[in-house]
């Protein structure tokens, strides 16, 4: 059985590096009381906001509240919202060195608006541009002083423009050059050219996507992963699908399927995050893949009982895998 004490005492210390799309994630909460007479709408009167850390910003997060030392890199604009991200980061522990500004970018925020712990609507406000080549040479400075001395290098890529593919494989080939491990959180437009990294985390749907078919049995998917698996050389393809929970495929060992442990879902915004982060640190510890994977599955439950992006800390999974 996992001693998660153990292993958190492993992850403690482990320096880790997340390079990705950051995002500030913006919740209004207010009550609605009458419909609207312009429009067959309801009409809300916000009487809370808050700010918090989503996309790769909420995987840094997540390695922290797990031990983690982090260092962040990514693209964000020179406006007002850019300033809430680094106010956030310094209230959390984070530094924002690693922060590389664009002028006239925006940086990437989603409000989301609702009532009585309901969403009602999210409204996305992001520049999805390739980033300039000047951004680029800044980025790989920063990642070039960083992985001589880390773990661990997270690439969490939402397509919004900072991911290109230069800037892959050249971060990529640094990245073998140190011999610190990789976990990639893709999505559609990169998803072929994260060739030969340690953990590859898709979701079905995203598998699905990139392979462009459904799958029309378990059997269909199951080859649909190895095909992907063999074609990325990856040494895990660590597949989520929802409640059915992870299925991990290598090329040197049987399919292995963990059943989703989450027992109350509030909310899986930032669950993704969540996995992604405990996975890659667990494995980065010296965990095996199905420890590093069953860790990962405990956390995910943690955060789905949360509302909004949210994080796991040891004592949380610990106290939830024995409940």
């Amino acid at each position: 059985m996992m001693d998660i004490q153990e292993l958190g005492k492993q992850i403690k210390g482990l320096r880790a590096i997340v390079l990705g799309d950051m995002m500030l994630d913006s919740y209004l909460w207010g009550k609605v009381q009458r419909i609207s007479p312009e429009a067959p709408v309801p009409v809300i009167e916000i009487n809370r906001e808050e700010y918090r850390l989503g996309g790769a910003a909420n995987v840094a997060l997540n390695l922290i509240s797990l031990g983690a030392e982090v260092f962040a890199v990514g693209l964000v604009g020179s406006e007002a919202n850019a300033k809430v991200l680094k106010k956030l980061f310094k209230q959390h522990g984070l530094s924002s060195k690693g922060l590389v500004s664009e002028m006239g970018r925006k940086t990437t925020i989603k409000t989301r608006i609702g009532a009585v712990n309901q969403q009602i609507v999210r409204i996305d406000i992001e520049d999805s541009g390739d980033l300039s080549d000047k951004s680029k040479e800044a980025i790989l400075l920063l990642l070039k002083k960083q992985l001589e001395h880390s773990d661990l290098l997270i690439i969490e890529d939402y397509n919004k423009g900072l991911l290109r593919e230069d800037l892959i494989s050249e971060t990529l080939d640094l990245c073998k050059k140190h011999n610190v491990m990789v976990a990639v959180d893709p999505k559609q437009k990169n998803f072929f050219k994260y060739r030969k990294v340690d953990i590859f985390k898709p979701n079905y749907k995203e598998l699905q996507s990139n392979l462009g078919r459904c799958f029309e049995s378990e059997a269909d998917f199951f080859e649909g992963a190895a095909q992907v698996q063999k074609k990325l050389a990856c040494k895990y393809l660590v597949v989520t699908h929802g409640a059915k929970g992870m299925y991990i495929f290598s090329a040197k060992s049987p399919m292995l399927h963990l059943p989703s442990c989450a027992r109350e879902v509030y909310d899986v915004s930032g669950a993704g995050d969540t996995v992604i982060g405990a996975l890659g640190l667990a494995f980065a510890s010296g965990a095996d893949i199905h420890t590093a994977a069953s860790f990962a599955n405990l956390a995910a439950g943690v955060v789905c009982g949360k509302m909004g992006t949210a994080t796991a800390n040891i004592e949380e999974i610990r106290d939830y895998a024995q409940a």
